[in-house]
């Protein structure tokens, strides 16, 4: 199955954006049929509109609303000649409006959705750098009972919860867990799935791990960025670490982190844990100690993805508990 991103015009003058999928196999028309099925029932600020599609023999036509400034991918991780600076208020607003639309997915859509492939390319931007989550070609059902299912493992490496690239297990942990690796893209401005960091070629989460334990959280932040309010910054830094701890159900909720992020709350960095990693395939390296020994085990992911807990996340003046759940 191949994709093709294109840009039309309808009759009445209205900018699009095309995707077309050569679909050779039933697993490219699975994924044709789930996005038009999943995007087409719901509406949000922060979701990619459908507005038609089309299909001819093999070939696959998804018509999208037209977003003047690519994916976050081009303009931020991308080559320089399409590089576009971003001040932080436009990436903290970036952060939070991709946090509101999954937790739109996760607890208000019906069925709720997993969108299983958050990442710096799936989030569009608007001309006004709005984001917008697309592609959801991979995306999953969940019912209102169901805590978690088991299926194949898709995605990307670089964003992948390792419980969900491990055993199959597949929550809505794992998305909080990708979106955690996405706000520590727009920080540091550097890509998860294509940097290395220090001789040890550590991932972007496990270098951050690192800069916390030697309290220079700051180092992480991308140079383009001269200006910036550092309390905020610190904030979302280890938002973004709470949401890629090892044990799923540890994380918060997307719904707790559209709160973390948009408050001024302060975390309670006590409970924090280190992140989870997965490398690939031939990886079995989990947690940040660099020394190959596992933070994550088997039971812990395959816990539910919300059970409850009596662990404070964080506090503030308006609220004093949160409870992951």
């Amino acid at each position: 199955m191949t994709r093709n991103k294109l840009k039309g015009v309808l009759r009445d003058g209205t900018q699009v954006a095309i995707k077309t999928l050569s679909a050779e196999s039933k697993q490219g028309l699975r994924e044709f049929v789930t996005e038009i099925d999943m995007i087409s029932n719901i509406r949000h600020p922060n979701l990619v509109e459908l507005i038609g599609c089309c299909v001819d023999d093999n070939h696959r036509i998804l018509v999208y609303e037209y977003l003047e400034n690519n994916s976050l991918a081009s303009v931020l991780l991308g080559s320089r000649s399409k590089y576009i600076a971003l001040d932080w208020p436009k990436r903290a607003a970036i952060c939070l409006g991709t946090a509101s639309g999954l937790a739109f997915l996760h607890y208000e859509a019906v069925p709720h959705i997993v969108h299983r492939d958050i990442k710096a390319s799936n989030i569009l931007l608007d001309g006004n750098f709005q984001p917008k989550i697309g592609d959801f070609g991979l995306a999953k059902l969940f019912p209102e009972n169901v805590t978690h299912v088991s299926t194949r493992v898709a995605g990307t490496v670089g964003y992948l919860a390792p419980e969900y690239a491990l055993l199959g297990q597949l929550t809505k942990k794992a998305d909080v867990y990708s979106f955690g690796v996405l706000v520590l893209e727009l920080i540091s401005g550097r890509s998860s799935s294509k940097a290395a960091f220090g001789v040890e070629l550590m991932l972007l989460v496990e270098w951050t791990w690192k800069l916390k334990e030697e309290e220079r959280l700051l180092d992480i932040v991308d140079p383009e960025l001269t200006n910036y309010p550092q309390g905020e910054v610190m904030r979302f830094i280890k938002v973004a670490l709470f949401c890629t701890q090892a044990t799923a159900h540890q994380r918060p909720t997307m719904k707790q982190v559209v709160e973390m992020l948009s408050k001024d709350v302060h975390l309670n960095e006590k409970i924090l844990t280190k992140p989870g990693v997965y490398k690939g395939p031939t990886s079995r390296h989990l947690g940040a100690s660099g020394s190959g020994t596992s933070s994550f085990s088997k039971t812990k992911g395959k816990q539910s993805a919300d059970p409850s807990s009596s662990t404070n996340i964080y506090s503030s003046h308006s609220i004093t508990e949160m409870l992951p759940r």
